[in-house]
């Protein structure tokens, strides 16, 4: 889970068959869940990817003191370079370059990519604005008039539309395990309204009931910065059998 406060991380949890929730495993294989600290939420850990917040001095600085961990094996991750720098295309078609940093875990060796939160994995686009184009979608409006509404290709947002839609019953699973890993008392949002706007349902609602749960330390999240976050930027990747859901605390 990300969040706004200091020291906020989200890794990546893999696990081809089975819908996770959590951050941090402490031991065991990757994608097994673990109960965290009394009261906290339960952990996971494994992965390449781990999302983290958009103040890039605030990510080298945890980095610099080792608070960032390996999604793998737990390692201290350190600096190793920087993966390509990519532009990234928000409200109104204003550009910003990002240079996502590179780190390499002292533990295992394994080399990740730290994926600020407005960011999808392969998508050019801030995920506000493509999760914007899947509640048109949703709600019945077809690529050509969101590309029109959102000044985007249609080409690039008939992108969007199909791998959400194929990737429409994985998100609502997923998403649902997340309601009811932070909600006491979940309201599953009734999932007859169409594949698609299932999802987007109870993406919506996973978020408010994560706010609930974490207060201020989420807030300033949008719900599709909550949804690339907990997905580590793999909102819009390929379907499988699963979605893997991740959240935390902020601490």
């Amino acid at each position: 889970m990300a969040g706004t406060g200091p020291g906020w991380v989200v890794s990546l949890v893999c696990d081809d068959n089975v819908t996770m929730c959590g951050v941090r495993l402490e031991g065991g294989p990757p994608g097994r869940l673990l109960q965290g600290s009394p009261g906290g939420p339960p952990e996971a850990r494994g992965g390449a990817v781990v999302t983290v917040c958009m103040d890039v001095s605030q990510v080298e600085r945890r980095l610099a003191a080792g608070l960032l961990v390996c999604p793998r094996c737990g390692g201290r991750l350190g600096p190793w370079g920087h993966a390509r720098t990519r532009r990234l295309r928000g409200w109104v078609g204003l550009l910003s370059r990002q240079r996502p940093r590179r780190t390499r875990c002292a533990g295992c060796g394994g080399t990740h990519v730290l994926l600020p939160v407005n960011a999808l994995v392969r998508r050019a686009d801030e995920v506000v604005v493509i999760g914007a184009g899947v509640v048109l979608a949703a709600a019945g409006w077809g690529h050509r008039r969101i590309a029109a509404r959102l000044g985007r290709a249609a080409d690039r947002v008939r992108g969007w539309v199909r791998r959400a839609r194929g990737s429409a019953e994985a998100l609502r699973l997923g998403f649902t395990e997340l309601l009811v890993a932070v909600d006491p008392d979940p309201v599953v949002p009734d999932p007859g309204a169409g594949a698609l706007a299932g999802a987007v349902a109870v993406l919506a609602a996973a978020a408010l009931a994560t706010v609930r749960r974490w207060g201020a330390a989420v807030s300033g999240l949008s719900v599709w910065e909550l949804a690339a976050a907990v997905t580590s930027g793999g909102l819009l990747t390929p379907p499988g059998p699963a979605v893997s859901i991740n959240t935390s605390c902020p601490w």
